[in-house]
């Protein structure tokens, strides 16, 4: 099959891609986070909660913490609202040991695409960290700490994340677009991971900060870069993503790992599991990854087979309707942060 052929195919099948997403995102790409549930033992016997509860539209999720009987509150809770979120802060007070061996409920989780992350620090240094799912919503505290409660939760959040980023998706879309050569795309994919997972861990171990309106209107940028060197590329123009493909991976890579920090500091990570923490979510976010790569290629080699007659110049209605969406974004997230300045 000719370069110019393949072109043809990629860029109508990834352009019913690109509705599909289009379709299920939302217009800022990471608008709700998961809740958060934070409960320290500072001393035996007595606790402080904190729950932090995101919002949709302006209004606070129906989801409601079910502490165990054993836990009495002591005093009025106190609450504030941030952006994208109220957070509520109330102290316990109940038996050494209290949690241990009790369940904690989410009521009302089952009805909303959400999550729940939980993080547990008792007195006597154990610490627990889970993720509580719509067909999960409660957590049954267990006497002993597992790494690997803290290795499935934290990959499992990378990959969700990932694939719920749409416009992580779409850059990477655009390189498989933009680079016929799967060598070269393999390499392009790969200095997109090494630069991401860079800048992930500076920014969450706190050695690298932007602010994340900023980094959000970068990535938006970069995507609406690609999408003129898709026009650039099909009509035979050789851009600087051809030229050198894994720099210019690298380089927005950079700035999309922010992005995923940015995400990864909203829920924290556990204290006593730092390093296996951001390392599993850097593992989810990769095989998140490399699964939308597989499913693209996939897709393009079964719609190929189909005998199906486009419409000339239709390859043209993908980088068009990526870059307006990109450029949309761009506007609309300068414009967040001037406003906020």
């Amino acid at each position: 099959m000719t370069p110019l052929k393949r072109y043809s195919w990629v860029h109508r099948t990834l352009l019913i891609l690109f509705v599909g997403l289009a379709l299920n995102s939302q217009p800022m790409a990471h608008e709700v986070r998961p809740a958060l549930l934070e409960i320290s033992e500072w001393e035996a016997g007595w606790f402080d909660v904190v729950w932090k509860v995101p919002t949709r539209g302006g209004k606070v999720l129906a989801i409601t913490l079910v502490l165990p009987k054993s836990l009495t509150p002591v005093g009025p809770p106190s609450a504030r609202v941030v952006p994208g979120a109220k957070i509520v802060r109330a102290a316990y007070r109940g038996k050494a040991g209290a949690l241990t061996g009790e369940s904690l409920l989410i009521d009302g989780l089952s009805a909303l695409q959400i999550d729940v992350l939980l993080q547990i620090s008792l007195a006597d240094g154990t610490a627990h960290s889970a993720i509580l799912r719509p067909t999960s919503p409660a957590y049954l505290v267990p006497k002993k700490s597992s790494n690997f409660e803290v290795a499935q939760s934290y990959w499992i959040m990378g990959i969700e994340h990932i694939l719920g980023g749409i416009d992580h998706l779409l850059f990477v879309l655009a390189l498989i677009l933009i680079i016929p050569n799967y060598w070269n795309l393999l390499k392009a994919i790969t200095a997109f991971t090494v630069a991401h997972s860079i800048t992930l861990a500076l920014a969450t171990l706190g050695y690298v900060h932007m602010p994340a309106a900023p980094t959000e209107a970068v990535i938006a940028l970069s995507i609406l870069f690609l999408s003129v060197e898709i026009v650039r590329s099909h009509e035979g123009k050789m851009g600087l993503t051809e030229r050198a493909p894994w720099i210019i991976a690298f380089l927005f890579g950079l700035f999309h790992g922010l992005g995923f920090a940015g995400a990864l500091s909203d829920v924290g990570l556990p204290q006593h599991a730092i390093p296996l923490a951001l390392l599993m979510f850097n593992i989810g976010v990769e095989c998140g990854q490399i699964l939308f790569v597989l499913f693209v290629l996939a897709v393009v080699a079964a719609m190929r087979q189909l005998q199906i007659v486009w419409p000339a110049g239709s390859w043209r209605v993908f980088p068009y309707a990526i870059g307006s969406l990109a450029a949309f974004w761009t506007f609309q997230r300068v414009g967040s942060f001037l406003v906020m300045s």
